[in-house]
């Protein structure tokens, strides 16, 4: 007997179609929301745009991380949904078919995932935040080429004041320049230019040059008399601000790989407040990963309706199942960090009582005739809806009859009479 049939092939398109659509949406959401902010945050600083860009790539781990288990957990439960609505999985189940049998293939697809998954966290999300936020200090600092701000005066080296009227194409070509340059010996120079440009200085890394077209300077020295100067080029060097080098990997927790947190966490020559956050970081990204091989048992539970039914509650209940464990994870790992709690049992404790759960919820559909998970939700989801229905006619009605939809209840009477 084959280890995939032509049903365990049917099931796997069922699956991977709207599993994959969740990820790029769900990415693409993200990414979007995030792209306007960076946008704004470039601008004012004077970035180069293409740095927005850079920044995306490295958010793009950060995002998948939470991706990947929706987009699965969707993923099979519209396929089972699917195979529940027309009927085709009673005919499964007929032949003889479990649940555990038909989530073979779900729970292969989840088997890889995990391991994607477990890469993503353990490896490319710490080396991704490290990388924006060298980016986001690189542009804060001035090292990615931010043009100095037009209308504000910018002062370089403690010695120059430079102000910028406006600029056009890209920054290339200045107008209305003033500049003012004190000298080590009491000279103070104030110069001003109709147009000018920055140029690379191949002699000087450190050492820009500021040429100005038709222009005058200003030259006053203590003691004599000003000196007027008129010129229609003149190059100004400019020397560059400073700028520290960036911090070395690991100022925070998520900053670490996992073989790092392992050594980290272990460590007894480290204080434990790094221990405890090192743990806590570590027991996070494996509850993280863990949870998805439970997702399948999660997905079948919330995705067949009642009989005769095709509510998609069970659809919305898995999106809050899921973002609802991510943050109980979250809120676990930053009361282990503080040292409030053992960080084992902030991260595991959730995980165990969530796992339970899943499992009750399952047994539920798999194996109880006639059972639901969310028997009592669907119950009521469905008598908030009949109501609203009676409503929404009872106001059509009303409306049609020329009435007041806010009517007394004995007018409303004689029109149905």
């Amino acid at each position: 007997m084959k280890f995939l049939t032509a049903l365990d092939r049917y099931i796997l398109r069922l699956v991977l179609m709207p599993m994959f659509a969740v990820f790029v949406i769900a990415a693409s959401l993200l990414i979007l929301d995030k792209m306007l902010r960076l946008f704004e945050f470039v601008s004012t600083e004077g970035g180069p745009v293409g740095v927005v860009f850079r920044m995306l790539v490295n958010l793009i781990p950060e995002y998948a991380g939470l991706a990947i288990p929706l987009g699965l957990m969707l993923g099979i439960l519209l396929a089972f949904r699917k195979l529940a609505t027309s009927s085709e999985l009673d005919v499964m189940r007929a032949v003889g078919w479990s649940y555990i049998r038909l989530l073979r293939v779900p729970f292969l697809i989840t088997l890889v995932l995990m391991a994607v998954n477990l890469a993503i966290v353990g490896y490319l999300q710490p080396l991704s935040r490290y990388a924006y936020a060298q980016l986001d200090y690189e542009l804060r600092s001035g090292a990615l080429g931010a043009s100095i701000k037009v209308g504000e005066f910018t002062t370089l080296k403690d010695r120059m004041a430079l102000r910028i009227e406006s600029s056009e194409d890209e920054g290339r070509k200045l107008k209305g320049i003033f500049a003012r340059f004190a000298g080590k010996n009491g000279q103070v120079l104030s110069i001003s230019a109709r147009e000018g440009q920055f140029l690379a200085n191949r002699e000087d890394r450190n050492t820009i040059i500021l040429r100005l077209l038709d222009g005058t300077i200003v030259q006053d020295v203590a003691g004599k008399e000003p000196r007027v100067l008129s010129f229609s080029q003149h190059d100004l060097p400019v020397d560059l601000p400073a700028i520290d080098r960036f911090r070395a990997r690991g100022d925070q927790a998520r900053e670490y790989v996992l073989p790092e947190l392992l050594r980290l966490g272990w460590s007894n020559s480290l204080p434990e407040v790094q221990r405890a956050g090192s743990q806590a970081n570590f027991n996070y990204r494996l509850v993280e990963v863990m949870m998805m091989a439970l997702l399948p048992l999660l997905a079948v539970a919330l995705a067949i309706p009642p009989k005769r039914s095709t509510s998609a509650l069970g659809v919305f209940v898995s999106i809050v199942f899921v973002v609802a464990y991510h943050k109980v994870n979250e809120y676990g790992q930053s009361i282990a960090q503080l040292g409030r709690i053992d960080p084992f049992l902030a991260l595991w404790g959730p995980f165990a009582l969530f796992s339970v759960l899943i499992v009750w919820m399952f047994y539920r559909v798999a194996y109880v005739p006639g059972g639901q998970a969310i028997g009592a939700l669907e119950s009521a989801y469905a008598k908030i809806g009949k109501r609203l229905r009676k409503l929404l006619k009872r106001r059509e009605h009303v409306r049609g009859a020329g009435l007041d939809p806010l009517a007394d209840d004995e007018e409303l009477g004689q029109v149905a009479v």
